[in-house]
């Protein structure tokens, strides 16, 4: 079981970019997390793909989007008035329940590097 995240990139502070992944649907749930340098990886967002109901990080909430295509087998993350504390290596996962840890997470993808500039 593979997870693809894409749509990373170097934005402006302020900025939007919208992050996909992609993969078998292994679980219900799929989550984003993110490693900024120096830190621990950090939960972001997470959907249920069955029921929609999301959690996002104090953080990002109102700022950042998650959702689901059941179709496609996608899940995207919308990031708006992007900051340069949003600069970390994104990495799509999937679990079984809406949880916050990344050992909740069985199943991961390679990460897409989002760099906000000042």
């Amino acid at each position: 079981v593979q997870l693809q995240a894409s749509g990373g990139g170097l934005v402006q502070a302020g900025a939007s970019l919208r992050l996909s992944c992609v993969g078998s649907m292994v679980g219900d749930v799929r989550a984003w997390f993110r490693r900024a340098p120096g830190k621990e990886r950090e939960f972001v967002a997470a959907i249920s793909t069955s029921g929609g109901a999301t959690e996002y990080a104090d953080s990002v909430k109102d700022r950042f989007i998650i959702s689901r295509d059941r179709a496609s087998h996608m899940v995207h993350l919308q990031m708006q008035r992007l900051k340069p504390e949003d600069t970390a290596v994104y990495y799509c996962a999937a679990g079984d329940y809406l949880r916050f840890q990344p050992s909740d997470y069985g199943t991961w993808g390679q990460g897409t590097l989002v760099t906000v500039s000042s």
